[in-house]
């Protein structure tokens, strides 16, 4: 059997964003640096208005977290965001968000009602340093495609290909993957 969604692959420029979301998303750069110092993987986000005021920040938590495997920074925002906010607060809300979310991650934002997600780097990117790493085993599943497979709009805006290298820098000699892809 063989599922197939299609969607738009395409990429953003900073000169494309809302004057306001570089810093923010230089920002979560810094969480992810954060929590890689805190002894996690180096992955995080944060949630913003409209405006582009943080609400809520987040880095991963899998190691310190006691292992729990569905510590990813995402998922950890949307748990506390939705104790917070409605789903319709939540749809005029963007996640600012290091990576392409995993398909758990994109459950999370798709049952959380999130509105818009601005991400920097490619998941495929990202693979090239995952590796087979059984810590981060990378699905080929692109979040466009788990929400496409919804009944809600979620905006996707992303990947930011002149920020990918500062966050994948944090990735590098990280991971201990068997072969390298």
């Amino acid at each position: 059997m063989k599922f197939i969604r299609e969607y738009e692959d395409k990429t953003t420029r900073l000169e494309d964003l809302k004057p306001y979301e570089e810093t923010l998303l230089r920002r979560v750069i810094e969480i992810c640096q954060e929590a890689k110092e805190k002894g996690n993987h180096p992955f995080g986000c944060l949630l913003a208005d409209e405006n582009g005021k943080i609400l809520m920040e987040q880095g991963n938590e899998e190691v310190t977290g006691g292992g729990d495997c569905t510590a990813h920074a995402e998922s950890l925002l949307m748990r506390r965001a939705s104790q917070l906010y409605s789903k319709e607060e939540m749809k005029h809300l963007t996640m600012y968000n290091c990576g392409e979310p995993c398909a758990m991650c994109a459950g999370a934002i798709y049952w959380g009602n999130l509105g818009r997600i601005v991400m920097i780097a490619r998941e495929s990117k990202l693979k090239e340093y995952t590796g087979d790493d059984i810590r981060n085993p990378t699905l080929d599943l692109p979040a466009q495609v788990v929400f496409a497979s919804g009944q809600k709009n979620i905006e996707v805006v992303g990947p930011i290909l002149e920020l990918e290298d500062d966050f994948l820098k944090l990735h590098e000699n990280y991971w201990k993957p068997s072969n390298k892809n």
